[in-house]
């Protein structure tokens, strides 16, 4: 039994680990690597194996550094089942096709400018009918319900509480006369955050492979969100500036709108409009509305209360082209949610471009930002980055609250590791986490008793016995 590292291996993006047992093979996502223009252009669209040789899938949840390269994989010859929560395959539905629209328009655009200097067109990583063949080979699977996805190899999902759908998954391998349990983390939430239920613990397992975004960091309490949101809402007002919010359109725009709603339910919110400026936003939350079997409690009364947390009255929805244009022209404090949320496509460059410059405005930033990106840029407080091309003064105030983090902090990735009995974990496998975040991780580990660790490099074989 054999394990490989493809992605997110010291590096936070482009999720993919390949598992092989009994003459299987087994994927463990297919994500889209995110960074560098040329690199991610490459290491996407060259998969470092033979497509058909695939089995199946088994994708944790539908974050597009997870799910984003499945349809090259079909493209590629993959003909075999993705095992994913019903939630998973309902969200991934909607964000392969958005990913695959923006790849075909970009590709359009380049083509252009091929075009006018006589250089060969180019295609996109994968088109529409690529993604409907890709949803079509999904498998829903419930959480709890044990599957065999290839020979001698079962899966159970368990609740990771990062976004809908989103799961920790418990492998089973039956080889040789011997069997051996295999902890798939995903990208793993926290407790006590709005809309999901907390990760639910795996059992026990001989091996763990676990996400360390935040292996360096623990974050703010939850507890204190609103009072800090308020704070940096008031003082933007008070300059007659807007709030900008990068946010990713699945999981992160949804629970920042729950934030404000809450605010809003005990009248604490003042009165201004609340723009949504995403389609895929939009269109997200519609499948959010559609899987209250992954709600919280408290989420769960405001729905049985006839309430809607993702609609409430002041909440505007933008979708077309010229709406969202028109919120440029807005001289008026406001809060502008607009993906995507590393800031390196979408219609958040644009309020970006149109805003950065202005200190009466607030860039708040609510979730990671990869290294190489615009975001990462911004919460570095750069004087000067560019967008489009161009280069922008950055004077508007830079807030960060990771209380929003969806992924857990090192207290509480140390904590759920904590749930696996050391004395039957043979080795912690840290991955989707940069060099610094996954090194200080294992040290921690280290001092709560599970010392048996590291950090595999893209491309590295581990031989699991």
């Amino acid at each position: 039994m054999k394990l490989q590292f493809l992605g997110a291996a010291q590096t936070v993006t482009g999720s993919m680990h390949l598992l092989t047992a009994n003459g299987s093979s087994v994927l463990l996502d297919c994500g889209l690597y995110q960074g560098k223009r040329g690199e991610a252009f490459e290491r996407n669209r060259k998969l470092p194996f033979d497509a058909s040789s695939i089995d199946a899938v088994v994708l944790s949840h539908a974050h597009i550094d997870h799910a984003g390269n499945l349809p090259n994989l079909v493209r590629s010859g993959f003909e075999g089942p993705i095992y994913a929560t019903g939630a998973t395959r309902d969200l991934s539905n909607v964000m392969l096709y958005d990913s695959a629209y923006v790849q075909e328009r970009d590709t359009e655009y380049v083509n252009k400018q091929h075009r006018k200097r006589k250089e060969p067109p180019v295609e996109p990583l994968y088109t529409s009918e690529d993604v409907g063949q890709t949803v079509n080979q999904m498998v829903g699977v419930r959480y709890h319900q044990k599957v065999e996805v290839a020979e001698g190899i079962t899966i159970t999902f368990f609740d990771a509480g990062h976004v809908l759908g989103s799961a920790v998954t418990h492998i089973e391998v039956r080889e040789g006369g011997q069997t051996r349990t295999i902890g798939f983390s995903g990208d793993l939430g926290r407790k006590n955050m709005p809309i999901l239920r907390d990760p639910e613990p795996l059992g026990d397992v001989d091996f763990w492979i676990s996400e360390s975004t935040y292996g360096a960091r623990i974050h703010e309490p939850v507890t204190g969100m609103e009072d800090k949101l308020m704070e940096i809402l008031q003082r933007t007002i008070d300059r007659g500036g807007k709030l900008i919010v990068p946010a990713f359109s699945v999981g992160k725009t949804q629970e920042f709108l729950y934030v404000l709603f809450t605010l809003n339910d005990s009248g604490r919110l003042p009165s201004i409009p609340i723009f949504v400026d995403s389609p895929l936003s939009v269109n997200t939350t519609e499948v959010f509305k559609t899987h209250p079997e992954c709600f919280d409690k408290e989420t769960l009364k405001y729905l049985l209360n006839n309430e809607d947390p993702f609609g409430f009255g002041r909440l505007n929805y933008v979708r077309s082209v010229e709406e969202s244009k028109k919120l440029n022209d807005l001289n008026e404090p406001c809060v502008i949610i607009a993906s995507s949320g590393m800031c390196e496509a979408g219609r958040i460059l644009h309020h970006l471009a149109n805003n950065v410059g202005d200190p009466r405005h607030t860039i708040l930033v609510v979730g990671f930002m990869a290294e190489h990106t615009l975001g990462r840029r911004i919460v570095e407080r750069n004087p000067e980055i560019r967008i489009f091309g161009e280069s922008h003064a950055l004077k508007a105030e830079v807030a960060i609250m990771n209380s929003f983090s969806a992924h857990a902090g090192q207290d509480e990735l140390v904590n759920y590791t904590k749930t696996i009995d050391s004395g039957k974990l043979k080795h912690v496998f840290l991955v989707h986490g940069e060099p610094v975040q996954a090194g200080q991780l294992t040290e921690k580990l280290a001092a709560a008793g599970y010392d048996r660790s590291s950090i595999p490099a893209r491309g590295d074989v581990v031989e699991l016995d």
